[in-house]
């Protein structure tokens, strides 16, 4: 969840451009990096298994608080609307929202299903619903200490995933695409291809295209891999957090019992 909202601060101000051109050693923050919907999203979901909330609930609330902050035109609609209802949407939306269902659950099965709820109140169509699951599923194998080699094998047999691009592939070639099947694939070559957590970040966001998302989404299975995010780097992304959102990450990773 910190991986995810950390890659969200980094990648934001470099969304929609082309990072080819960019060196390795960019500046991980500057004057314009902030949250976006990703983060607010991220943390809605762990409010509402915190809280034992509907996530639909959470998502309005938070989202309807924290306005113009990157929400797609579909989901902005969704938030405004009398009568909120899924839109089936095939967005990225759904993975970038999903990692405190990967930490918080344990079993498989509610894992997944878990995943599909936190998906399917807006994202419900079947490649929305599986972007969940995918990056639900590879954080937790990577909370486990399955290695890299075994989480791809695992993902490519249960989710159907095709990895067959590099990342120097995706850093020559590719485009802006908000879709769960031009996303999540990607951030998860970034993941596979780092050498640490700093690096998985450095390469989902030197891809370009939606980078604040990449970086979310890739930081949060690195997170679980890693176990280990450089403090300066995490207290800098945090810093630029509202306090609220603190306290929901705290209260999380207090009730998991892990030191943040």
């Amino acid at each position: 969840m910190i991986g995810a909202i950390i890659g969200d601060v980094i990648g934001s101000p470099y969304e929609g451009r082309r990072m080819k051109f960019f060196d390795y050693d960019f500046p991980l923050f500057n004057e314009k990096s902030t949250f976006t919907d990703d983060t607010i999203l991220t943390v809605a979901t762990a409010k509402a298994i915190l809280e034992d909330r509907p996530y639909k609930d959470v998502y309005l609330e938070l989202g309807r608080k924290y306005r113009n902050k990157g929400y797609g035109g579909s989901f902005q609609a969704w938030l405004y609307s009398k009568d909120p209802q899924p839109y089936n949407s095939w967005g990225n939306g759904s993975a970038m929202r999903v990692s405190p269902v990967g930490l918080y659950y344990d079993h498989a099965p509610m894992i997944c299903d878990a995943a599909v709820r936190s998906s399917e109140v807006t994202h419900n169509h079947p490649d929305a619903l599986v972007g969940a699951q995918i990056i639900a599923m590879a954080i937790h194998y990577a909370k486990l200490g399955k290695s890299k080699e075994v989480i791809k094998e695992t993902l490519e047999d249960e989710r159907s995933c095709e990895f067959k691009n590099d990342w120097q592939f995706y850093r020559d070639h590719y485009r802006f695409d908000m879709t769960c099947k031009g996303t999540v694939i990607q951030a998860m070559t970034a993941f596979f291809e780092s050498t640490s957590f700093e690096d998985c970040i450095r390469k989902s966001v030197l891809m370009g295209g939606d980078t604040d998302t990449l970086a979310c989404i890739a930081g949060s299975v690195a997170e679980a891999y890693y176990k280990h995010i450089p403090e300066d780097i995490a207290m800098e992304a945090l810093s630029r957090v509202p306090d609220e959102f603190l306290v929901v990450i705290k209260d999380f990773y207090g009730k998991m019992k892990i030191k943040i």
